[in-house]
C-alpha cells in the first residue's frame, strides 16, 4: 500500500499543477476546483448618435452648407437638382441649396440623412422643389417640360426610348439634362406596357 501511495504522489508531483490530481481509490477530491469566472457580457461598442438642433442651409453655397454640417456633426449627406432636371452636383461650389429635408431646429439623430435641394449659382430657386416623373400606376408621365435625363429615370431600363431635337437642327442630344421635352409618344396618362416611347426635346432656354 505505501508503495502504491508514493506512486500516486510522484505521478501528481509530475503534473503540471494546473488540474488538481483525482484519487483513484474511489473516494472524493479534498478539494473542488473554482469554478470558472463568467465572462463579462459583450459591450456595445457603438456609442448611441448625439441629438442636435438642424441649423438653416438655405442660402448658403451648396460646399459651405456641407461643410457647416460635418462641422455639427452631420456627416450623412445628399443633394439633388431642385429644378427636377437630375443634374449631378459634380462641382458642389457651383451650387446654392434652396431647400432641405429636414426643418430648421428640429432636434434629430446626427445619423440623420440630410438632403439638399440645389440649383446653380445664376438660377433662381424655385417655389418648392420640382417633383420627377413618375410611372407610379402604371400610366405614361407627363414629361413636358421635364429634363431629358429625367423622363429616361423614370422609366424602365428595358423601355425603348428614341430622343429626337424638337428643332430643325438635327442635333445629337448628349448631355439629357440640358434639354427639356417638347411632345411625347405615347402621350402622358396612356397605359404603360413596355411599348416604345419617343421624345422630342430643345435646349432648356429654347422654345419648343
Amino acid at each position: 500500500m505505501r508503495t502504491r501511495i508514493i506512486s500516486v504522489i510522484l505521478l501528481c508531483a509530475a503534473g503540471s499543477g494546473a488540474v488538481a490530481c483525482q484519487p483513484t481509490d474511489g473516494s472524493k477530491p479534498s478539494g473542488t476546483p473554482a469554478s470558472a469566472a463568467t465572462a463579462p457580457a459583450a459591450k456595445d461598442d457603438k456609442a448611441a448618435a448625439a441629438k442636435k438642433a438642424v441649423p438653416n442651409f438655405v442660402g448658403m453655397g451648396l460646399q459651405s452648407a456641407q461643410d457647416a454640417a460635418q462641422a455639427q456633426g452631420f456627416y450623412a449627406l445628399k443633394s439633388h437638382d431642385s429644378l427636377g432636371r437630375d443634374r449631378m452636383q459634380a462641382f458642389d461650389r457651383n451650387w446654392k441649396v434652396c431647400s432641405q429635408n429636414v426643418k430648421v431646429g428640429t432636434s434629430v439623430s446626427t445619423d440623420t440623412t440630410l438632403d439638399f435641394g440645389s440649383v446653380k449659382l445664376e438660377e433662381t430657386c424655385p417655389a418648392k422643389d420640382e417633383a420627377a416623373p413618375s410611372t407610379a400606376g402604371g400610366k405614361v408621365p407627363d414629361f413636358a417640360d421635364k429634363s431629358v435625363k429625367a423622363a429616361r429615370a423614370a422609366l424602365d431600363s428595358s423601355t425603348s426610348l428614341t430622343v429626337k431635337d424638337a428643332s430643325s437642327n438635327d442635333r445629337l442630344v448628349l448631355v439629357e439634362s440640358n434639354w427639356k421635352v417638347c411632345t411625347q409618344s405615347p402621350a402622358a396618362g396612356a397605359a404603360l406596357n413596355g411599348q416604345p416611347v419617343t421624345l422630342t426635346a430643345v435646349k432648356f432656354g429654347e422654345s419648343c
